[in-house]
């Protein structure tokens, strides 16, 4: 169980080969860095590490001074890049529609990707959100998801369109200029979620169908799929947990609802596991507060809220108590770090 949540199809590096040689560099040092090899990115539904390719996007930015690596990337994905889910994708009456239907079968396109598409009056807020990889830097694979999330809609809606905004968590690049003509927008960084907002109406906007015969084969073929690729609890647990903090109802009773069971059988799968629901929700809530301390400018208050803490008191006990300082020094020991390293 735990395997599918750590692969990732090999289509995730779709185009990384050809970039890294236009930019005058060999990309088979950098992949035989991270333990990955060329020929397992012939076959896109190839599974590869999941942390591999995220310290592979990463370690690259860096070595060739690449800010917008992953938007590079990113401007070459088209719906095709997701398999047999883009025949279904492409048949839908609208692009809310196909939002929908990617967040249906999504686990089996990415396992370790949680998408929410919540509604703001004329605006739809997506939400893209990353199960964390604990030590290792996610900027590049972060922006590598919400920008090929922009292009998907781009080709759906039209090559003109554009969101209303861009948001990330972590903190602005030197130089932002190349975001700015990637999504045609201002973007805005150390912000409360990683996704765009849009306007509603053009989510709705009628599409022409093509093929609805291929895409009833093809939904069949994911429905099967979906059908056989199970998780643990605790992944399921995870998953859901990282998408209740923000809005600061994590409760286990809350957890099991959206799973579809009471708590106390939810308790009794998890104890199943070996596991427990406070020590998965402390987990999530150590990976993620490092990743914003490390990799944002994001004030602390705000930081406790994003983790689901209702005071900065609780969350300054709750940190002390999990990394043995307060949140403030440990930010400032990262950016020690991090200035060593530059």
């Amino acid at each position: 169980m735990k395997q599918i949540a750590q692969q990732v199809r090999s289509a995730t590096l779709g185009g990384y080969v050809e970039l890294v040689q236009s930019l005058g560099r060999d990309p088979h040092t950098f992949m035989r860095s991270v333990g990955l090899s060329a020929r397992l990115l012939k076959d896109p539904e190839t599974p590869i590490s999941r942390d591999a390719a995220r310290e592979l996007l990463e370690i690259t930015a860096r070595a060739t001074r690449t800010e917008d690596f992953a938007l590079r990337m990113a401007a070459q994905r088209k719906l095709s890049a997701l398999g047999p889910i883009s025949l279904v994708l492409r048949e839908e009456a609208t692009p809310r529609a196909a939002l929908d239907t990617l967040c249906r079968y999504l686990k089996l396109v990415n396992a370790s990707l949680a998408i929410r598409v919540e509604e703001a009056g004329s605006a739809v807020v997506i939400r893209e959100d990353l199960l964390p990889s604990p030590g290792l830097e996610m900027r590049q694979s972060v922006e590598l998801a919400v920008g090929t999330m922009f292009r998907m809609l781009a080709e759906m809606i039209g090559p003109q369109w554009r969101p209303l905004e861009v948001r990330f968590t972590h903190r602005p690049p030197a130089d932002a200029s190349a975001h700015r003509a990637f999504f045609g927008r201002a973007v805005r960084f150390d912000q409360d979620f990683n996704g765009l907002v849009c306007a509603a109406a053009d989510l709705d906007r009628p599409r022409e169908l093509g093929d609805p015969v291929a895409a009833g084969y093809a939904r069949k073929y994911l429905e099967a799929a979906l059908a056989e690729r199970t998780e643990s609890v605790r992944q399921a647990c995870r998953q859901l947990i990282l998408a209740l903090l923000p809005g600061g109802a994590c409760t286990a009773a809350e957890v099991a609802r959206h799973l579809r069971v009471d708590r106390r059988t939810l308790h009794r799968r998890l104890d199943a596991e070996g596991s427990t629901f406070s020590a998965v929700l402390d987990e999530v809530r150590r990976e993620l507060v490092q990743r914003h301390l490390r990799g944002s400018d994001i004030p602390l208050a705000e930081v406790a809220g994003l983790l689901g803490f209702a005071a900065p008191s609780s969350f300054g006990h709750w940190f002390q108590g999990a990394f043995g300082c307060s949140a403030s020094q440990w930010r400032r020991q990262a950016a020690n770090a991090r200035a060593r390293v530059a």
